[in-house]
């Protein structure tokens, strides 16, 4: 993780991390990206020596502009009211829409190691009067406002607008209303019909003071004032923020010229995309991140967010594929080389930082953690789907020793997560049912290729103790199929007819290595059939 500490390096002083998220519905596993980022710039921070305070906030004060999650008869009362006025519509579990999934979210945090020094909500802090200077100074100032927007992204508003939004007094909407004039103590607001296409005001207009909660600031303005009211010095943003003449470049602009202070550090950060595209909390695209949370636990999800630097784009599938056992995969690649064991493909720079970070405890003792026996994800979820299996004897055969209390919890945790995944996001191929009565019907369809191929990878593995690991299968699987000239697709597909009766199924390194070895040398003798004369010669 060279970027984050060569950032904690380059900053002289006490510092205040900070980020915020508006709750226009369920939000996305993508969206935790930004708070593991904050969390690891904190940490670097910390490691130094530097007095750090992380905060994360909750933008409950915009206006319901997403009616995916409403019901029905809520989608024309509710749309454009504030966030935190708009009732919870799952039920009474929480005080208002804004904080059931905000707080479904941040519940998340605590089991990723994240825990922020303070989580502020935009309406409490409008409410309490916090915001009401920076709203004074704003209108004062509402030219100069004005032509930020036209310099810097080439927004051109009118000469009466004003940069806030007043909750109207008559139907409680904030997403329709427009300010066109400000006296130094009050505002004259409309709210328009069809000033938003999502939303139809009510066509009342009047004069009120805009402070206490009454108004909100446009969001750029909101953004530099939250800088400005917890004194914040490092908050990362997303691309699509940051973007040239972007709300990034209006917010910096904004606090520079309007309220007078320097802007944070900016670390932006691409998205974690589905399918090539961005997930969205308002479109309900992608995965939720409470639901990934209860599949993948927390230092694999962690090393999801850090592997890449922050800059790169994350593709993330988790539905029907393999992308969560390949993640396991890439954690105890990065623990074998953190441990000194020898590993395959390149690593990541800074490979041992990135693990460090992704572990849940940052004083947590890195080298014995690296240095544990762990199994295979892709091989535990296997195990968990043959009956009469013992996991921990088997997996403490495979490693030699007992396992330690620290491998034991780790299998645990596997085995929940492999559960989880089993029965959410799995693919059809790694659901198996092994065939072990007798060798199944489909059997019959293997060539005399495939059928010579199975005999000799029965011979190779009982010319030595059976391979013990999915790897080692793998390898003799490929070795034996060249040996022969069969085509390695023909191969798994021999031993998927064997073992499960169909053409595909799971890594099959990992299969043959979750049966008894018994069981799968008399399996691969009886599908490759009695000897022909010549091999019996």
């Amino acid at each position: 993780m060279d970027w984050a500490d060569e950032l904690a390096a380059s900053v002289v002083g006490p510092q205040v991390v900070n980020d915020s998220k508006t709750p226009s519905g369920t939000v996305h596993v993508g969206s935790l990206r930004g708070p593991v980022i904050l969390d690891v710039i904190a940490r670097a921070l910390r490691a130094r020596g530097t007095a750090t305070t992380l905060l994360y906030g909750i933008d409950d004060l915009d206006p319901m502009d997403a009616q995916a999650l409403l019901t029905p008869d809520a989608v024309e009362h509710e749309m454009g009211r504030p966030l935190a006025h708009v009732p919870d519509q799952a039920g009474d579990c929480h005080a208002s829409y804004a904080r059931h999934h905000a707080q479904t979210f941040i519940d998340t945090f605590a089991g990723l190691g994240i825990r922020p020094d303070r989580y502020y909500w935009m309406s409490e802090l409008y409410a309490a009067g916090e915001v009401d200077p920076y709203i004074r100074i704003a209108l004062d100032r509402a030219e100069a406002v004005r032509a930020i927007y036209q310099r810097v992204a080439k927004v051109q508003h009118p000469s009466d607008w004003h940069p806030i939004q007043v909750v109207c007094e008559s139907c409680g909407r904030i997403g329709t209303t427009i300010v066109t004039r400000w006296d130094g103590q009050r505002i004259y607001y409309e709210c328009r019909p069809d000033f938003v296409s999502w939303a139809r005001g009510c066509g009342h207009a009047g004069w009120v003071e805009p402070f206490g909660g009454r108004a909100k600031l446009g969001w750029n303005l909101e953004w530099a004032a939250q800088w400005s009211i917890f004194g914040v010095t490092i908050e990362p943003c997303g691309k699509d923020l940051a973007t040239a003449g972007g709300s990034r470049d209006r917010a910096d602009a904004i606090a520079h010229e309007i309220f007078e202070r320097e802007p944070p550090l900016n670390v932006p950060y691409e998205f974690l995309n589905i399918g090539g595209r961005k997930m969205s909390t308002s479109k309900g695209l992608g995965v939720a991140a409470h639901e990934i949370a209860r599949v993948v636990p927390p230092e694999q999800l962690r090393l999801l967010f850090l592997r890449p630097r922050p800059q790169t784009a994350i593709e993330f599938d988790p539905i029907g594929s393999d992308a969560i056992p390949r993640l396991f995969d890439e954690f105890d690649r990065l623990a074998d080389a953190t441990a000194g064991r020898p590993v395959r493909g390149e690593l990541p720079a800074g490979h041992e930082s990135v693990f460090r970070y992704s572990l849940l405890d940052p004083a947590a003792d890195v080298a014995a953690i690296a240095a544990a026996f762990r199994p295979a994800f892709g091989h535990l979820a296997l195990l968990r789907q043959i009956p009469g299996v013992d996991i921990d004897a088997r997996l403490e055969a495979e490693k030699g020793a007992p396992l330690t209390a620290l491998e034991l919890a780790t299998v645990r945790e596997r085995t929940a997560a492999a559960d989880a995944w089993l029965e959410t996001f799995a693919p059809d191929r790694s659901r198996i049912v092994v065939r072990r009565d007798a060798l199944p019907d489909e059997a019959a369809g293997l060539d005399a290729g495939q059928r010579a191929w199975l005999g000799r990878l029965a011979t190779a593995a009982a010319a030595t103790p059976p391979p013990a690991s999915g790897d080692a299968w793998q390898a003799l699987i490929f070795s034996t199929a060249t040996e022969v000239g069969l085509a390695p697709g023909q191969a798994f597909a021999a031993l998927y007819l064997a073992f499960l009766g169909r053409p595909n199924g799971p890594r099959a390194g990992w299969l043959l290595a979750s049966l008894e070895p018994a069981f799968v040398l008399e399996r691969l003798r009886i599908a490759a059939g009695p000897p022909t004369l010549e091999e019996s010669a």
